[in-house]
């Protein structure tokens, strides 16, 4: 693939998945508003000058050219002034909420008066203001699943070799007959699937690992004689073996053989329970059985970045300025995840069903973001709006519980305010991640 190439497909990939992204987002809000009869005049993908846009039926479809997020916009999102409630405030932030509630009600005909959103039930609204964050959830999922379908090029517990003895500390030939490797005197072959050590379940060659770090006791040379059960997968069948590992001091080597040398010429070796067998690097698909877990992973990891959001900001304002590399975990802005797509489309080896699943967990992840960033219980995000609803339905059951008057839909133009505070601050971190993504951008490979 030319060097072009790569630029164009991350870019693809970022536009393509994140016009999907914003459009099943705002479809989530837009197609509970018409069914609870909200009049919708607007659905757009994306912010600016308009591209495209076609009219049909009461509602305008369009897409705009900065694809940074969409809307849909339902009359009367805000409710009029209740001639009973105080004043609004005096000053700049108390014009702005009445020329709000002026914009909301601008386009409110005469018939339109059952098609407000203010006239929802409060349940109603938080089925159309949840809708979207949910629709983000369900996208995560649907391609976290995807992904995990495509499959990625991993190391597996599928046997390649089958060491035939056990090497020695200072490099030099070992003697089957003498000290034959564990898994050869076991009749592990190569090809046999490993599924089972000491137990536990091996779904991949980490769990080996762990199993291997994790025996108790200790492999040493007063446990050596314990022999630990371990089942293969061979022609289809499940084949239970019995292997010893043993605890062996063996010399590092090379790509070529070669024992390695610190620089004072000595050589360099490791100690650890030894086995004798050697892994196969294959692309597979992961069972659709992993999917919640990766997926409350992606969730629980989402969240401790978004609370921790001032700290991961100041890092990486920190990393940025003093040329720091970015941890590959990181936040990132929407540059970013195109200069991680770029990275991925272009990265040596790797095959095009090895790109495209990495991409769409990329897409998987940036969903989950979303989902979890607009949880977040202030105005304008949608948390905000549902937090609102929560609001208005417990004032409402409250008065009629007392035998009081309806109180009214919640007066949302009160808290305006912290949605402008909220706008500014969310600027001001969509410029510094930015600016980061591009002097700065984070190495998705972890190098």
């Amino acid at each position: 693939m030319s060097s072009v190439w790569p630029v164009v497909v991350g870019i693809l990939v970022v536009v393509l998945g994140l016009g999907l992204s914003v459009g099943m987002h705002e479809l989530g809000h837009m197609l509970p508003a018409k069914k609870f009869g909200v009049r919708c005049p607007q659905y757009m993908i994306g912010f600016g000058p308009k591209l495209w846009s076609r009219i049909v039926g009461e509602t305008e479809y369009g897409i705009k050219a900065l694809p940074f997020g969409g809307f849909v916009r339902m009359i009367g999102m805000l409710p009029p002034k209740r001639p009973d409630a105080k004043p609004d405030g005096k000053g700049f932030l108390g014009q702005l909420v009445a020329d709000a509630r002026e914009d909301s009600m601008a386009e409110v005909g005469p018939d339109d008066e059952h098609r407000v959103f203010f006239n929802l039930s409060a349940p109603k609204k938080v089925v159309v203001m949840a809708g979207g964050i949910f629709m983000n959830l369900l996208l995560s999922i649907a391609l976290t699943a995807a992904s995990f379908a495509i499959g990625f090029t991993q190391v597996t517990p599928v046997i390649s070799t089958v060491a035939a003895c056990v090497p020695t500390a200072d490099g030099s030939p070992c003697d089957p007959a003498t000290a034959p490797a564990p898994a050869a005197q076991a009749g592990i072959e190569a090809g046999d699937r490993i599924v089972e050590f000491d137990g536990q379940a091996v779904r991949n060659w980490n769990d080996l690992l762990d199993s291997l770090d994790a025996l108790t006791p200790p492999v040493d040379s007063a446990s050596a004689a314990a022999a630990i059960p371990i089942v293969v997968e061979r022609g289809g069948q499940h084949v239970p073996l019995t292997i010893v590992p043993q605890e062996v001091t063996r010399a590092l080597m090379d790509a070529d053989g070669q024992p390695l040398r610190d620089d004072a010429g000595t050589i360099e070796t490791v100690t650890g329970a030894f086995v004798g067998l050697s892994p196969t690097i294959a692309r597979e698909s992961i069972p659709m059985s992993q999917v919640p877990s990766a997926v409350w992973q992606q969730f629980t990891g989402t969240v401790r970045v978004v609370v921790t959001l001032p700290y991961q900001l100041f890092n990486v304002a920190h990393d940025m300025l003093t040329d720091t590399p970015r941890a590959s975990d990181g936040v990132m802005s929407v540059v970013g995840i195109g200069r991680a797509a770029v990275d991925v489309a272009g990265a040596q080896g790797a095959s095009v069903l090895d790109r495209v699943a990495v991409m769409v967990s990329l897409v998987a992840s940036l969903n989950m973001a979303l989902f979890v960033f607009n949880l977040i219980p202030l105005l304008p995000l949608d948390g905000g709006h549902v937090a609102n609803a929560f609001y208005e339905g417990a004032k409402r059951t409250i008065a009629r519980r007392r035998g009081r008057p309806d109180p009214g839909p919640a007066d949302v133009a009160k808290m305006l305010p912290v949605a402008y505070v909220m706008v500014i601050l969310l600027i001001g971190a969509t410029v510094l991640l930015v600016l980061a993504d591009i002097v700065s951008p984070v190495n998705v490979f972890g190098g």
